[in-house]
């Protein structure tokens, strides 16, 4: 599984990665990206990450 978070939507509070740090991480242009592959012992936290977003911008493909 992807992490993908729709920068359209992003306001990059940053919850994201603080919540999940291996999951998430800032990009360049200072929004969150998702890890292309996730480790499966973390599937749990992004999940819950995802319902945490306030501005559901992240999904998991």
């Amino acid at each position: 599984m992807s992490i993908y978070v729709d920068k359209d939507k992003c306001v990059a509070c940053g919850m994201c990665v603080d919540a999940c740090p291996l999951g998430f991480h800032f990009g360049s242009d200072g929004f969150a990206e998702g890890n292309l592959e996730i480790p499966q012992d973390i599937v749990d936290d992004v999940w819950q990450t995802i319902e945490d977003c306030p501005v559901g911008a992240i999904c998991l493909k």
